[in-house]
């Protein structure tokens, strides 16, 4: 269904990692310097093995004996790092119940991603949980280290608040748009496989 195709694009890699440096430029603006560090080391950390499990796989078709598993499915992997991220510093100052709340309907709206990615036939149910699961690590632990840090100052309310990360989100998401990532994951699978040909990629990612 077109629809659904729609709400899976969202998860494209152009789109979250431009949410995630939004993320981090909203907490370098409120000088929440512990959490920004381990939400950018944690989600480029994320981003990484991604890519490498997919390269792995076309370079020398590596799948795990009894599972319908290529590789960590990305979309499901990003969106369940950011909304979950998002909507707890979008609710940070409402109180702890709020948070929750808020971190709990960012886990879901992952878990319904990876859904759609199977209904989609993006992704098996291994790959699509695999990436719900990193995801959920990443948000998880990086709204952990902002716990477990001292009060930082909020930033200043109103429009001044949202005008970096919505600067951000929109400059990097319009530059990455036709970023050729899939590409490039090709090129480095071939140039450390040696092979002539890569294995098939039948789903998306």
């Amino acid at each position: 269904m077109p629809f659904l195709t729609r709400l899976v694009h969202l998860g494209d890699i152009s789109l979250t990692l431009a949410a995630a440096a939004a993320i981090a430029s909203a907490l370098l603006a409120a000088r929440a310097w512990r959490m920004a560090f381990w939400w950018s080391l944690l989600f480029g950390a994320g981003v990484g093995l991604v890519g490498a499990s997919k390269i792995a796989f076309m370079a020398w078709g590596l799948v795990p004996p009894g599972l319908d598993f290529k590789a960590i499915s990305g979309h499901a992997t990003g969106v369940t790092a950011v909304l979950p991220t998002l909507l707890y510093l979008l609710l940070r100052r409402r109180g702890a119940r709020a948070r929750r709340a808020g971190v709990l309907a960012g886990l879901l709206l992952g878990a319904l991603m990876g859904v759609l990615l199977v209904a989609q036939d993006e992704h098996s149910v291994a790959e699509a949980l695999a990436g719900w699961a990193l995801g959920a690590a990443i948000s998880l632990a990086s709204i952990r280290m902002d716990d477990a840090a001292a009060p930082v100052p909020a930033p200043a309310r109103g429009a001044g608040q949202l005008a970096l990360p919505a600067l951000v989100f929109v400059a990097l998401a319009c530059l990455m748009r036709s970023f050729p990532f899939g590409y490039l994951m090709m090129r480095t699978a071939v140039f450390i496989s040696g092979n002539a040909s890569l294995f098939p990629w039948d789903t998306g990612g």
